[in-house]
């Protein structure tokens, strides 16, 4: 069996940068209706302020490039993102970063999905994940589905 095109390991702050693009770009790619370069300053400070303080985050190289990330915070079990690059969507790389996750909170995760992301709620039905609820994004007001894996 082949490697990997892609190499996990542990999030750097020179990471930052690349990890906040990516962010963007993925969510441009699937929202291209909204302007996220917009948002590029809240999501530095969400980064910093928010995920980086209290969440393991495992990032995915491709070709040298960053292409993925995962962060999850180990007391809650709450998944707030997994981000794959566009040209990954489809490949294996997604679903290796939902095993990170589940390596970094054994027991359980628990994460918010946008209703309309109809791609991203199959993925992770398929991975487990069942539907727990329903919500609304305290940020963007948006409707959510909560969604629960247990071990």
């Amino acid at each position: 069996m082949s490697a990997p095109a892609y190499t996990l390991r542990r999030y750097e702050a020179a990471d930052e940068d690349a990890a906040i693009e990516l962010w963007r770009r993925t969510w441009q790619a699937a929202y291209p209706h909204l302007d996220f370069a917009a948002r590029t300053d809240w999501w530095r400070n969400r980064w910093r302020d928010e995920l980086v303080p209290v969440a393991e985050i495992v990032v995915a190289e491709m070709g040298g490039a960053l292409a993925g990330f995962v962060t999850v915070d180990p007391a809650s079990g709450y998944l707030d993102q997994i981000v794959v690059a566009p040209e990954a969507w489809g490949g294996a790389l997604a679903a290796a970063l939902v095993d990170e996750a589940k390596r970094i909170s054994p027991s359980r995760l628990d994460l918010l999905v946008n209703k309309d992301n109809v791609r991203a709620i199959r993925f992770y039905e398929k991975h487990g994940f069942q539907y727990a609820g329903e919500d609304v994004n305290p940020v963007s007001g948006r409707p959510v589905n909560r969604m629960a894996w247990r071990r």
